[in-house]
């Protein structure tokens, strides 16, 4: 250890940690005490939440509904686990490398991970704010993307011309992607139908999801363009700023409070008329002036042209599809699609380059600053 540094040979001492009175401790100064009996394990959780959360939330129960059956979990209740199960999922790691709005984005501004983890944010305040089960509403935050492919909402126009029934995201992430998870049905639910242009989610969850999502997207895509110098936030609409403010941090207050006075005065999720106005009016402007710009509809046709090529290159010559097991027709069809799905907007165009000798100068460009 004599050629390590000071900073290297004073980590290395801490590998064993701090014994002493019978345990291991982090730090070797620590006095902190909990004064607990017990574990307080999934039973007890499971009893909080009857005790503590409004007539209308989701209550845990054992190991959950899911389509396989499993044991129940000693310490989390079974919407814990799923929220647990999808951070730890290869789908979730992969939304780094995914488009939320800019392709190629700069150091500040969102990916799909990102995005999914300030949604989660939304949707545990407003679900802590009128007592909804937050476990769940995290859970179906956190894993409500993980059906998209590379290059953002883009993705599902490219993979439409292969689908019968359309790729869809939503459904596409619940009943695809995350089946491998044995994931809650109430958890997948609220994914599936987490778009507003879906039918209603069946839990108070999914809809305080929904909402989040929206929200957070509304307010972090705006501070994005603005970053990326696209937009100005003296552009912003009169209504947004008299009601919600032109900072995300003014809007995301605005908005959660909103959802959560409104639960608590009306018993249903969802925001007062006034509000509701300027979410409308924010995301209109988002709508025009970020998302079908001209320079982000050309990304956006550049995104199909390169996915729809790599669905094609992998149809032509299913033998270097990895983990291909002789599927055909249909079969062959989804497979695919989940695959070049899958990919990072990174990985996607890489290999387009590598494996289909596509044109560099055809790939999508980050949109601001000329990218």
């Amino acid at each position: 250890m004599d050629d390590l540094s000071p900073r290297a040979r004073a980590w290395a001492t801490t590998m064993r940690g701090h014994p002493g009175s019978g345990l291991v401790r982090a730090h070797a100064d620590s006095a902190a005490s909990l004064g607990i009996e017990a574990p307080l394990g999934r039973v007890a959780r499971e009893e909080r939440e009857r005790a503590l959360l409004s007539p209308g939330a989701t209550f845990a129960h054992g190991a959950g509904n899911r389509a396989r059956p499993e044991q129940p979990d000693i310490e989390r209740t079974c919407f814990e686990r799923d929220r647990d199960r999808i951070v730890h999922s290869a789908a979730f790691r992969r939304l780094a490398g995914k488009t939320q709005v800019v392709v190629h984005p700069a150091d500040h501004e969102r990916t799909r991970l990102t995005h999914a983890l300030e949604v989660a944010q939304v949707a545990t305040s407003i679900a802590r704010g009128v007592g909804a089960n937050v476990a769940l509403a995290e859970a179906i935050a956190l894993g409500h993307d993980c059906g998209h492919g590379p290059g953002g909402h883009a993705s599902e126009d490219a993979f439409d011309a292969f689908l019968p029934g359309g790729y869809d995201h939503g459904p596409w992430g619940a009943d695809v992607v995350l089946t491998p998870l044995n994931l809650c049905l109430e958890t997948l639910d609220g994914i599936r139908n987490h778009s507003w242009s879906r039918p209603a989610p069946a839990t108070v969850e999914g809809e305080i999801a929904s909402w989040a999502d929206r929200i957070a997207y509304c307010a972090h895509d705006l501070e994005d363009a603005v970053y990326a110098g696209i937009v100005s936030l003296a552009d912003l609409p009169p209504e947004v700023v008299e009601v919600a403010g032109a900072t995300r941090r003014e809007q995301l207050a605005t908005f959660i409070r909103s959802v959560i006075r409104t639960a608590a005065s009306t018993g249903q999720v969802g925001m007062d008329g006034e509000t509701a106005s300027a979410l409308a009016a924010l995301r209109s402007f988002n709508y025009v002036r970020i998302y079908t710009r001209p320079e982000s509809v050309a990304q956006s046709d550049a995104v199909v042209a390169v996915l729809r090529a790599l669905v094609e290159y992998y149809l032509a010559d299913p033998g270097r599809l990895p983990g291909y097991a002789g599927e055909e027709g249909d079969a062959l069809v989804r497979a695919v699609v989940a695959y070049v799905g899958g990919m990072t907007d990174r990985f996607a165009f890489d290999t387009a380059v590598e494996r289909l000798g596509y044109d560099p100068a055809r790939l999508p460009r980050g949109i601001g600053r000329g990218r």
